[in-house]
């Protein structure tokens, strides 16, 4: 068969469209194939990535949850009644003379001992088989309420406040059993972590019996700042300041106080111990580390036995060196107090004191280490021993010298 030239033409712009369209199916038949396999495996990564991180958060929760305990508060409250003013009640005269009160019925305690209430809430956790557990001071604080510990399994147990920490709001606490001569053991732990290795940005969860009444309430966040320092109130006009604490965004609510703040592992790394009150999920919790002497002092001694420098201070910045206008340093440990409300920078009479540090001292080095926001003067202490040396770099007045000193033990009171 004969074809013209402009057949040929024909012919080949056919064949040439047929092989473009074949090229362009079958790219777009490759890119819904690829999809339909990229998307269920996308997915399942996700989906995979996402049970995993719910599985950490549930090993964690089930590790510690078990030694993780309620502290109960109860005292004999006493009943008050009204008892009429049989006198002038009511009468115009007296009243305007003696004010409204006089005529009213008075306030008064009734006879005996009243009745025995819950007054109080908190959290702890065990840490030894026998019954140690640690929780706030603040939690243990009022020596004429009783305490009782409650574990997640639902057993009670009597309370003994051991002892209670003088430098951090710390108290040791053994767990009694209510039938007298009976011995406790075998009770679940807690395993520690390492709070010195911790990292903003780090998972955390806070455990404890939140407001009192939701026992083993877990909340998650993470590690907001270390080394924060904080003025803490309970309420009643008594207030405290404490340095060193790691900042969280896992809720804590009153009722938490004593509580274990713990990281993926299940481990504790601190202890929930403070809210901002006028912000929302801002918590404070005491590090570990500074827990671990503690309960070392006490199974030795039967109390906290802490080496004491009898300073306080604040962790200088940059900005605040700037704002005291402070010539020649910007970190270091600034010993600040207020005399008129008994807080003394340098305690008299203690080693800091006898050493001659003063309001306004910077000290630059603890045996040799720096102190700032990294390494506080409470980590450089809380690792030495009652009765050692240590050696200061100070700046005082815009000069740097060197001073020995011999730690002193922490009062009592």
């Amino acid at each position: 068969m004969i074809f013209d030239t402009s057949s040929k033409k024909l012919l080949s712009a056919v064949a040439l469209i047929g092989l473009l369209a074949g090229f362009v199916g079958g790219v777009f038949g490759y890119r819904v194939a690829e999809k339909s396999v990229r998307a269920p495996q996308i997915r399942n990564i996700t989906e995979e990535k996402k049970y995993l991180e719910e599985s950490d958060y549930i090993s964690a929760i089930q590790k510690v949850s078990p030694a993780v305990v309620s502290i109960i508060q109860s005292k004999y409250v006493q009943d008050y009644y009204l008892q009429p003013n049989l006198f002038f009640q009511g009468d115009p005269f007296f009243e305007q003379f003696f004010g409204q009160q006089f005529g009213k019925p008075q306030q008064r305690k009734s006879s005996g001992k009243g009745q025995k209430q819950k007054v109080g809430g908190g959290s702890g956790f065990i840490v030894t088989s026998d019954g140690l557990v640690i929780t706030n001071r603040h939690v243990v604080d009022d020596t004429e309420a009783d305490y009782a510990v409650i574990l997640s399994d639902g057993r009670e147990f009597k309370a003994e406040v051991l002892s209670k920490d003088t430098l951090n709001d710390l108290a040791v606490v053994r767990v009694t059993p209510k039938n007298e001569g009976g011995k406790v053991s075998s009770l679940p732990i807690v395993e520690f972590g390492d709070s010195d290795s911790l990292k903003v940005g780090q998972r955390v969860l806070a455990i404890g019996n939140a407001l009192g009444e939701y026992q083993n309430t877990v909340t998650a966040g993470i590690i907001s700042a270390e080394g924060r320092q904080i003025t803490a109130s309970d309420g009643a006009g008594s207030a405290e300041t404490l340095s060193g604490l790691l900042q969280t965004d896992a809720a804590i609510n009153p009722g938490n106080s004593g509580g274990p703040l713990i990281n993926m592992l299940g481990q504790v790394i601190g202890v929930n111990v403070a809210i901002a009150a006028s912000a929302n999920n801002i918590g404070f919790a005491i590090p570990v580390n500074d827990v671990k002497p503690v309960i070392e002092s006490v199974q030795k001694s039967g109390k906290i036995v802490r080496p004491f420098l009898g300073v306080r201070y604040q962790i200088l910045t940059q900005e605040r060196a700037k704002e005291l206008q402070l010539s020649g340093v910007s970190r270091g440990a600034l010993l600040v107090g207020d005399e008129g409300k008994g807080e003394f920078a340098v305690i008299p009479g203690g080693p800091g004191d006898k050493a001659g540090l003063k309001k306004g001292d910077v000290i630059l080095e603890v045996d040799g280490k720096e102190i700032g926001q990294d390494f506080s003067l409470q980590q450089a202490v809380r690792s030495k021993k009652v009765g050692d040396s240590i050696r200061l770099k100070v700046w005082s007045s815009g000069k740097i010298s060197e001073k020995s000193l011999t730690l002193g033990q922490a009062p009592n009171d």
